[in-house]
Parts: C-alpha cells; sequence; structure tokens
C-alpha cells in the first residue's frame, strides 16, 4: 500500500466534529495520512508519523472536503447562450429550451456525447470537485435515454436515468403515452446502468401521477429515488419526493408550510442549485426557512447547457452565502457533506478517519476565502482516492 502524508495544513475542514473545532471539525496546524486511498490519520501536524511514501506539503494553505456534486446534466451537444442572451433581455424561462438541447443531443455521436462529458468533468475536478453525479435526460428515446446513462455510469461516479425530463416533441399532448414508454421500456433499458431515477415533476413538464408513476417504477427496479421539484412554481413535487423516500428533492424554490415540515420530518435531502436561479434571474431558494426547520441541505451546480452552465461549486458557494443568506460553514458543508447526504454516501464529503482521500487543497489560508473571494482560482491542488489529477 502506499501511503501519502498531507502536512503543514493551516486549517483542516474534515465535517467531522469528533476530532475538530464546530460543525466543520476543523484542525488547524494539520497533517492527513492517507493509505491506499483512504484517510487513516487526522489530527495536529507536531504529532504525525511521517514515514510515509510521500508528501504534499500544503504549506499553511487550507484543505478542504472535495465537493461533492449531486445534480448535473453533463450528457449533451450544443449549447444555448442565444436562449440565454434572450433572457437577460427579458425573456422568460418556461423549460421549452431542453428541447433544443434533445434535437443536437440525439444527432450527436457516442464519442462527441463522451467527449463533451470529459471535459465538463475535468472542468469541476480543475475547481475541487472530486464526487460527480450525472444525468440522462437529452435524449428520450429508448436508445438514447440508455447510451446517455451508460456514458454517465462509464465516466461519472454516480448515474442518474432522467428519461421524463420534459414531454418530447413527438409526444406533444401525449404526455401520458410518452410516460408509458419510459415505464415499460426506458426503465428496463436504462436502470441496469444506473443507480438513480429522477423526474421532473413541474408545469410544462410532468404532473404528480405521471412523477409517481416513473418513480416507482424506478424504484421497482431497484433505483434510487431522486426528483426535480418546485423549481418554477410551487406543487406536488417535494411532497411526492418525501413521501417515495427520495434520497434528494432538487431545486426546492417554491416551498409551502407542508414542504419545509415535510422535508424536516424525513431523511429527504433539499439540494439547492442557485446556479439555475442565477442564470434565469429566478427567485432564490430561501436557505434559512430550510436549516432553521432543521432539513438537510445540499449545494450543487446543476450543470447544464440552458439554465445553469458552469462546474464552479466555489462559486456556488459564494452565491448561497450572498444571495441564500447561508454562513460560510453551512454553505461549504452543503457543498460537501450535504451533498455526500443527497447521494446517500458516507465515503465522500468529509475527511474523517475511513473516508476516501478526496480533498482540495486551497491557494489560501482558510476556507472562508471560497465565499470573500468569489470568482477566483483558489484551488490549487486537487486529490482523488489519495491520487493528483
Amino acid at each position: 500500500m502506499m501511503s501519502l502524508l498531507v502536512d503543514h495544513i493551516g486549517e483542516l475542514v474534515t465535517n467531522d466534529p469528533s476530532v475538530g473545532e464546530g460543525a466543520l471539525g476543523v484542525v488547524r496546524d494539520a497533517a492527513l495520512v492517507v493509505e491506499d486511498g483512504r484517510v487513516v490519520w487526522v489530527g495536529p501536524s507536531a504529532s504525525v508519523d511521517r514515514g510515509t511514501d510521500e508528501v504534499l506539503d500544503a504549506a499553511g494553505a487550507a484543505v478542504v472536503p472535495g465537493f461533492v456534486e449531486s445534480h448535473s446534466h453533463l450528457v449533451f451537444a450544443g449549447d444555448r447562450a442565444a436562449e440565454f442572451a434572450a433572457r437577460m433581455a427579458g425573456e422568460s424561462y418556461a423549460a421549452g429550451g431542453i428541447r433544443t438541447t434533445l434535437a443536437a443531443t440525439r444527432a450527436a455521436s457516442d464519442g462527441e456525447l463522451g467527449a463533451n462529458l470529459v471535459r465538463l468533468a475535468a472542468e469541476y475536478r480543475r475547481q475541487g470537485t472530486t464526487t460527480l453525479e450525472v444525468k440522462s435526460g437529452y435524449g428520450q428515446t429508448v436508445t438514447d435515454e440508455s447510451r446517455s446513462v451508460q456514458l454517465a455510469a462509464r465516466l461519472a461516479d454516480e448515474a442518474t436515468l432522467l428519461a421524463a425530463h420534459v414531454v418530447p416533441p413527438e409526444y406533444e399532448g401525449r404526455a401520458d403515452d410518452y410516460v408509458r414508454l419510459v415505464v415499460e421500456e426506458m426503465i428496463p433499458a436504462g436502470a441496469p446502468h444506473a443507480r438513480w431515477v429522477d423526474v421532473f415533476c413541474e408545469r410544462g413538464a410532468f404532473d404528480a401521477d405521471q412523477s409517481r408513476a416513473v418513480l416507482s417504477a424506478g424504484r421497482a427496479a431497484g433505483l434510487g429515488v431522486r426528483v426535480h421539484a418546485n423549481q418554477l412554481t410551487a406543487g406536488d413535487g417535494v411532497r411526492l419526493g418525501v413521501e417515495l423516500g427520495a434520497a434528494s428533492v432538487d431545486h426546492c424554490v417554491h416551498l409551502t408550510d407542508a414542504d419545509v415540515e415535510a422535508l424536516a420530518g424525513s431523511s429527504t435531502v433539499a439540494t439547492l442549485l442557485p446556479g439555475a436561479d442565477f442564470s434565469t434571474r429566478g427567485p432564490w431558494p430561501d436557505a434559512r426557512r430550510l436549516l432553521d426547520a432543521g432539513v438537510t441541505v445540499a449545494l450543487g451546480a446543476d450543470c447544464n447547457p440552458g439554465t445553469s452552465y458552469t462546474t464552479s461549486m466555489p462559486f456556488i458557494v459564494a452565491l448561497a452565502v450572498r444571495e441564500l443568506c447561508m454562513t460560510p460553514a453551512e454553505a461549504l458543508w452543503s457543498a460537501t457533506a450535504g451533498g455526500a447526504r443527497a447521494l446517500r454516501r458516507d465515503d465522500v464529503g468529509h475527511l474523517g478517519v475511513g473516508a476516501r482521500a478526496d480533498l482540495a487543497v486551497l491557494d489560501a489560508p482558510s476556507s472562508l476565502h471560497l465565499a470573500y473571494r468569489p470568482g477566483v482560482p483558489l484551488v490549487r491542488d486537487v486529490l482523488k482516492d489519495g491520487r493528483r489529477g
């Protein structure tokens, strides 16, 4: 087994309160030892055994767990820059632009789709993301959804079947027929390659009954449940997700008191995606309301070509602090440990003993700089399973 010492860490965020200060488990003047890709020791630099095979000198920098992106859409072709420009000129967003990406994705080869996914995953990694969930959803034929989720499974950490993204043009006015296709053909074809099933439960996409049919079929096929919920309007998505034991309901912009109460009484994570609200000039989700109610909150970048074309989790942390009224500590936890909770993973999102050695070394003395210096490329080094790159 190869061993690695990360030494002279000015501020180490572990997200493990048993080994450090506060909810973030901060250890100062710290060191961390890795063996076989896992953390085996955390503590003061003065106490570490330096008999390791390799040493990474943090030189007083802050080290944080690698970001956990639990919501992205990276299997696509083309872009929608013109749509973004139109929206910035005052046009509204109603999910219709997804069909533009649908046509481009169907026309692209597997090689083109895979190359774009790899390019965007590399962008994520350079900015400190070490765990990446990727959804299908821009194919919406049996063949295209199956190949999309296979690419996601091969090139990312977590694959989600989002065949029920919107109703494709050829099924206009026949949403129930499309749901039947998803349930009877797309889920059986895609489930062997995915871990999750997802649906866009929203006005203009799928209603509660249609969403229930998709999620129930996915769950029966052995997939975990995720839901795009309450992004554009108040609706049934959040409570449906809680009822079905969803790991996460995502967006959560328009919430009733009943929605918040349901989330607070469940293990379902509310994943907030402020990059989408930034890009669409939509209202911001009320993170403070959720946190004060005891809801577990995650943050994601929601990289997609139409409404959040960013791979920067540090940018999302800064948005969450500035616009969602989260503290810097809450935002960092939600972008790391919160994302892990949304994926029901206990091996990532923290740097306690036994965790995967997934971490980011910042070009800064404190994790506060992630929000304090928005837009600055602060990630100096990234390790995944204890390996650079």
